[in-house]
């Protein structure tokens, strides 16, 4: 199976709603707007077939700062299979090359979900410490609701953190994590 890697800004006007709507039947129609910007601006992982895209994965750089210590960080979005291909190994496949790109290429990388042991299969580890978000104007807000579904890949970079330390990400619209 082919897993493409290209930057958003690669992908074609056809390619863009193709993921689109790609995105909306695999989340059953709960992909927001803002869930759509948030996974554009960075890298995708897909594998098309013939005639659609089926498996989508993108990793967006952003900034998280752990322990008072800032990493460039790779944020993984929009992990996606079309319904009728799941549980066919798409999802690892999109998500491995992901995951391989953001060892290489980044400080970190981190997500957020509840779907933990999809990810720690391919050395995602949860987080165990607090979360919080910097808003714009530098303050620090607790995002405790979050606590229990970011989770980090650890790159050589990062290999020593402290996973039961505080975590912060940059405040945006939509989810901040």
């Amino acid at each position: 199976m082919d897993v493409r890697l290209l930057e958003s800004s690669r992908l074609s006007a056809a390619e863009c709603r193709a993921l689109r709507r790609l995105l909306d039947e695999a989340f059953d129609g709960d992909f927001s707007d803002e869930d759509w910007q948030h996974a554009i601006g960075g890298w995708h992982a897909i594998v098309s077939t013939h005639d659609s895209m089926v498996a989508h994965a993108a990793a967006v750089e952003r900034h998280l700062v752990v322990d008072g210590r800032g990493f460039r960080t790779a944020y993984v979005e929009a992990v996606a299979v079309k319904p009728r291909h799941q549980r066919t190994g798409l999802g690892t496949a999109v998500l491995s090359r992901i995951t391989s790109f953001v060892l290489a290429q980044f400080e970190l990388g981190a997500l957020s979900s509840g779907e933990w042991s999809f990810y720690e299969r391919l050395g995602w580890e949860r987080w165990r410490g607090p979360t919080y978000i910097r808003a714009a104007d530098g303050r620090l807000l607790r995002s405790q609701s979050e606590d229990d579904g970011v989770m980090v890949l650890r790159c050589a970079a990062s290999q020593h953190i402290d996973r039961t330390a505080a975590i912060a990400c940059d405040e945006r619209v939509g989810d901040s994590w």
